[in-house]
């Protein structure tokens, strides 16, 4: 009984010295690889957590500086998470909150700078957004209406849409193209959700101009339409 006990765990041995012999170097190279990988997602979630939380710490300079209006700093901590850490949300509002100081300071080509920077850098769609519709915004106050509406005419995500005809209308009135106006605050008044208020803000737009929204489609207003 013993003997038969050890033919077959001799034999089972055997077998599995083959299967070694015959796989082990493969499963051995898989099994380095799969380590390697953990390692280097622990490694990559550690630089993406110490990033984020060097990055936060900027963001609270800026934050400081805005409170103390002090701009050296504030674009001192800008330049440092531009050159650091672009792509970063941090980055994106310490952009905005540059921005905002810089047009209320009556510096609106450091503003645009600003905004241009996020809406070309930022890793986030909503936020590039946010900065062309405040970076057309600055070009109407200067009066640079071609370019504005150049910005405003480029890609927007879905969501924005609606706002980006809202502020192609207000730009197209200051050119006094008035049917086109109404052309794109039509298209805004239909992309927009009932009972936001922003649609309503558009009606309104809409009702000045003697143009029903409930009734008008995109593109098929008459200028005879449009109260003089």
């Amino acid at each position: 009984m013993a003997n038969h006990l050890d033919l077959e765990e001799q034999e089972q041995l055997d077998q599995l010295k083959h299967f070694w012999n015959t796989w082990g170097t493969p499963i051995s190279a898989v099994a380095v690889i799969v380590m390697a990988g953990l390692a280097g997602w622990n490694g990559y979630q550690y630089w993406q957590n110490r990033q984020a939380s060097q990055a936060a710490a900027l963001l609270d300079a800026v934050e400081i500086a805005v409170q103390a209006k002090d701009q050296s700093r504030l674009e001192q901590a800008f330049a440092d998470l531009q050159s650091k850490y672009a792509g970063t949300p941090q980055a994106d509002m310490a952009g905005f909150a540059l921005a905002k100081s810089m047009q209320e300071s009556g510096k609106p080509d450091a503003a645009k700078a600003a905004l241009g920077w996020i809406s070309e850098h930022s890793s986030d769609a909503g936020y590039k957004a946010v900065a062309k519709l405040r970076q057309a915004t600055v070009l109407m106050e200067q009066k640079e209406f071609e370019a504005a509406l150049k910005l405003l005419q480029t890609n927007f995500p879905a969501e924005f849409e609606a706002v980006a005809a809202d502020r192609r209308g207000d730009v197209l009135m200051l050119m006094g193209k008035t049917s086109e106006a109404v052309s794109e605050y039509t298209r805004a008044f239909k992309g927009l959700e009932e009972g936001l208020e922003y649609r309503r803000l558009v009606e309104v737009k809409l009702n000045a101009l003697g143009v029903d929204p409930q009734n008008a489609q995109p593109g098929t207003v008459a200028s005879s339409e449009v109260k003089k």
